[in-house]
């Protein structure tokens, strides 16, 4: 998994437009301008200016768009350039990624206008993108014998039932939608974790090599990993289980100490002269703070659970998925892997948003104006990548190039 973001892999040939050459061109333009156009949709919703048809109530449409639209984009577009790196074998591309973005696209719009068509005909469209998705990665990992990545596979079937149990919940038939945000949303946070684990190190490892500083590489994968994750995974599960506060508190805390302990030990503080390296560090030290802070709310109940869970989406998983992206689109268009100004400018803002997001759930006298800030902080972010990244992802590569 290695090069999971920085390699760029072998491509047939194909005719039609170059945006269906690649896995990661149409879904990371997606988890773009999805992202974009949807929190300002959701801000002019809250703010009582726009109403949806939508069946599902308005925050958890927010819950779900950002869990199964924006971010489950983003996997797709990681999966399908990961998985040809991993495997060996040609990525999905033409017509069948064509029908993959379209049933992405049909779920976005079946979820905007689910009151007019029904709760069970939105659940089955909206459903559909994730099933093929899980089945075009079972299809290639078994293919390629790679049985080291199943993980993936477990990832998106969960993501699946999630999506499931918000939709029962819309459809009348239990009521499932709190327990589908949180498990959604922590597989979001175990794939963080344990791609984020592999990665992170490894691309320091290589950066701090080339510039000669290898005597103080990163740690490599050993038992403490293995601890973070096993007690992340464990937290995680108590909190989607709603088990008591006591227990799962106390494994939440631990598991933010644990990934922290972890963040310090890739050596982060070194790579403060390239940002596109940096940012997946902040996005991992995101990813423990915001642990920490959603043991802590468990456990003390003058911490917001907002400002947690706004840690761990807006903060982790915002940081995260722009990292990635922004880094295997150059990567694979044979780019060199720097940020340039445009590029530490949108990270810049996404770290500006969670903090204001963060701030609006603590301040409740400054509530509006600090959600209006991160809003506004976050579709810059995101349409700064669709600006300085759209271009790239629609323009023609070389050959052998993505």
């Amino acid at each position: 998994m290695s090069n999971a973001v920085g390699g760029i892999p072998r491509y047939r040939a194909i005719g039609g437009p170059a945006l269906f050459q690649a896995g990661f061109r149409p879904f990371f333009l997606a988890a773009a301008l999805w992202p974009t156009a949807g929190i300002g949709l959701w801000y002019l919703v809250f703010t009582g200016r726009v109403e949806l048809a939508t069946g599902f109530d308005p925050v958890a449409w927010h819950m779900h768009e950002m869990l199964f639209g924006y971010a489950a984009a983003a996997v797709a577009g990681f999966m399908l350039t990961a998985i040809p790196n991993w495997t060996g074998r040609l990525p999905l591309q033409g017509a069948p990624l064509v029908v993959l973005v379209l049933l992405w696209a049909g779920g976005r719009a079946a979820m905007l206008v689910s009151a007019t068509i029904g709760p069970v005909a939105a659940a089955l469209i909206d459903g559909a993108f994730l099933a093929a998705l899980l089945l075009a990665v079972v299809r290639e990992i078994a293919a390629g014998r790679n049985w080291r990545n199943l993980p993936m596979v477990g990832a998106l079937a969960l993501l699946l039932i999630a999506n499931a149990c918000m939709h029962l919940k819309a459809i009348g038939l239990a009521d499932t939608a709190r327990l589908g945000m949180r498990l959604g949303l922590a597989v979001l946070l175990m794939l963080i974790a344990l791609v984020g684990g592999r990665i992170i190190p490894s691309f320091t490892r290589n950066w701090l090599v080339k510039r000669g500083q290898q005597p103080s590489s990163p740690a490599s994968f050993g038992t403490l990993d293995r601890l973070a994750l096993a007690t992340t995974g464990l937290g995680l599960a108590g909190w989607v289980a709603a088990l008591p506060p006591i227990l799962t508190g106390g494994l939440l805390i631990a598991a933010g100490l644990l990934a922290g302990v972890r963040l310090a030990r890739w050596r982060g503080h070194l790579t403060l002269a390239e940002p596109l390296l940096l940012v997946l560090h902040v996005g991992h030290g995101w990813l423990a703070a915001g642990l920490m802070l959603l043991g802590a709310s468990q456990l003390w109940p003058a911490i917001p659970p907002s400002a947690a869970l706004h840690a761990l989406t807006v903060g982790a998983v915002g940081t995260m998925t722009l990292a990635v992206m922004t880094r295997a689109t150059l990567g694979h268009t044979g780019r060199p892997l720097t940020a340039r100004p445009g590029t530490f400018a949108i990270y810049a803002l996404v770290t500006l948003a969670a903090l204001a997001r963060i701030g609006a759930a603590v301040v409740d006298t400054a509530y509006l104006p600090l959600l209006g800030v991160a809003s506004a902080c976050w579709i810059a972010a995101f349409g700064g990548f669709l600006v300085l990244y759209g271009p790239i992802l629609l323009a023609p590569c070389e050959k052998g190039q993505g």
